[in-house]
């Protein structure tokens, strides 16, 4: 095979030929990123794949997958989303219509989906392997997130009544289990549970963007946003001059109240943005944010101020847990690949995954699990829009392909991740990510 790394490459501390534009703006944002991504990607004011530039403004209303995901990224590459949410040739075979003319500029960023390459290689034999697959787990999906958002406004109702703040945790567990659930659908085509992502004060709208598009593609990189979300205050780049001594061990007892303030914070940016703009970073289904403490307000005589502080309470736990399973999933340990370590240059874009990866072991085998702790990681980064029911069937041809292209997939327990995302924290020293090297 051709991707396959020889022994000693060419290596590169980036992933990008360029500083994102914006990425040290005191406020970041998904639109600000965006704005960054239309200066940097060559895209002339288009829709960029590959070397190719289209105009997709015919198909914005008819994209099966919603309006959203081309409106938004009209001007900028969008190779890696292209590539990721399009498993069969349906897709491709459209492109040639909309065909304005070669790029250019080669692409700002380096990573490679050649045609012998491992992740183009993983995606026919995914894409074979769809034909015969048990569907069911994705009822099963359904159901799980159901049932959980009916158990957080039963739990709800129970605090409000009995005044009884165990309760209270239960219900906020259930909000947050929830909202991680409904990041299973927002990656999905346009559906009613990806909104229950806006349970409590997040926005699946922005999370497409900050998640799906830059996340995703761009994991702990210096294009990903929730990377540069959280600096100065958690600082996982090891990068000297980015976090001194406060930064790299202060945050390992502050951490806790950052992971609280989240969903909060996000409310908070996102005014503070639509001040600052003059343009709303609302919409009509961010209301969904009051539809708990509104059925708690309603469903017993307890005085409004009363229920505000119940709901307070609720959502501070929900943020909590949101930040200590997504912050400990599957990301930051110090053997992960984090821009400044070195990494072979042209690298695939799946190898890359897989380098910024290590899976938890411990949820393997339980669907409610995998589906509230960002479980399958790996799997799921590359094939998004799959769920995450179904993703353990494909681990047959996943781990078959990592043999031949000699890359090793990792995997390690929740705690090991919680124990190494604080060493990320506080490391900043770089190291050289070997495809082949294996975990310790």
């Amino acid at each position: 095979m051709s991707e396959k790394l020889n022994a000693t490459p060419a290596l590169i501390t980036s992933i990008t030929s360029k500083y994102p534009t914006f990425r040290d703006a005191p406020l970041k944002t998904v639109n600000r990123w965006l704005e960054g991504k239309r200066q940097d990607d060559g895209a002339e004011g288009l829709w960029r794949i590959h070397d190719t530039l289209y105009d997709l403004t015919d198909f914005i209303d008819r994209h099966p997958g919603g309006v959203d995901w081309i409106r938004q990224t009209k001007g900028t590459d969008i190779t890696e989303a292209f590539e990721t949410h399009h498993i069969t040739t349906k897709a491709e075979n459209l492109l040639p219509k909309y065909k304005v003319r070669e790029a250019k500029l080669p692409r700002n960023v380096r990573l490679t989906f050649r045609e012998d390459g491992f992740y183009r290689t993983l995606k026919r034999r995914v894409r074979d392997k769809l034909q015969g697959i048990d569907k069911t787990p994705i009822q099963t999906s359904r159901l799980i997130i159901d049932s959980l958002l009916g158990s957080a406004f039963v739990f709800a109702f129970l605090a409000i009544r009995f005044n009884s703040y165990l309760l209270a945790v239960l219900s906020g567990m259930c909000v947050n289990w929830t909202m991680i659930c409904a990041h299973n659908f927002f990656h999905q085509k346009d559906n009613w549970r990806m909104k229950l992502f806006n349970l409590a004060f997040f926005s699946y709208r922005e999370w497409r963007i900050s998640h799906a598009i830059s996340h995703h593609h761009y994991p702990n990189s210096i294009l990903d946003l929730e990377i540069s979300y959280f600096e100065p205050m958690l600082c996982w780049l090891p990068n000297p001059k980015l976090k001194g001594t406060f930064q790299r061990y202060g945050s390992w007892i502050y951490g806790p109240i950052v992971y609280s303030g989240m969903f909060i914070g996000d409310f908070v940016k996102r005014i503070i943005e639509t001040l600052n703009t003059g343009k709303s970073s609302f919409f009509a289904d961010d209301l969904i944010t009051f539809i708990l403490p509104t059925f708690m307000y309603l469903s017993d005589s307890t005085s409004l101020g009363g229920v505000l502080k119940m709901w307070g309470f609720i959502v501070m736990v929900a943020s909590f847990g949101f930040g200590l399973i997504g912050l400990n999933a599957a990301h930051h340990h110090p053997e992960i690949f984090h821009s400044g370590d070195k990494i072979p240059d042209e690298i695939d874009f799946g190898v890359y995954q897989i380098a910024a990866v290590i899976d938890r072991s411990d949820v393997k085998g339980s669907q409610f699990a995998v589906l509230t702790s960002f479980g399958d990681h790996c799997l799921h980064h590359m094939f998004p829009t799959l769920d995450h029911g179904i993703l353990p069937q494909f681990y047959p041809v996943f781990h078959q392909t990592c043999e031949e292209f000699e890359t090793v997939y990792r995997e390690c327990s929740w705690l090991h991740h919680i124990v190494g995302q604080h060493k990320q924290l506080a490391r900043i020293e770089t190291q050289v990510y070997s495809p082949s090297k294996k975990f310790h």
